[in-house]
């Protein structure tokens, strides 16, 4: 006699655009290739986020179900996102280290730890930790932190 196995919970993570969540890819194809229609995703998730600006991008965990539904959790932009807007770039340093793209206050890094806090992952960091993190990544990107 053989056990019928119990499929497990899926877990898809993508970087979607506020507002912009369409069945082309790579909506479509991640959750299309595990029988979820991805229509349903982008209606919920577009309703979700429309009061953020649209295009800013999202991290979002997918969970899907062994019966095809699915749940998902829309995480806060990611830091180098914020740092780019607070200084005004589209892309950070081709070399880090060598090559500074602008300039960021520590007031910026503490209103952008601020905002990361509310991540249920930092939730329990405080927010000098928060920002430390924040200084380095604005580092790889080529950014200086000014006092």
């Amino acid at each position: 006699m053989s056990k019928k196995v119990q499929a497990a919970e899926v877990i898809v993570k993508l970087l979607v655009g506020a507002g912009k969540a369409s069945p082309s890819p790579p909506v479509g194809p991640a959750l299309g290739a595990r029988g979820v229609k991805s229509m349903d995703f982008c209606k919920q998730f577009n309703d979700k986020t429309k009061h953020i600006i649209t295009d800013t991008p999202l991290p979002t965990v997918i969970t899907i179900k062994p019966d095809r539904t699915f749940t998902f959790v829309v995480k806060s932009p990611p830091t180098t996102y914020f740092l780019k807007r607070a200084v005004g770039v589209k892309k950070g340093a081709q070399t880090p280290g060598t090559e500074v793209v602008g300039k960021v206050s520590l007031k910026h890094v503490y209103e952008i730890a601020k905002i990361k806090q509310q991540d249920d992952n930092l939730k329990h960091l405080s927010l000098e930790s928060i920002s430390s993190s924040i200084i380095g990544v604005a580092k790889s990107v080529g950014i200086e932190v000014i006092p």
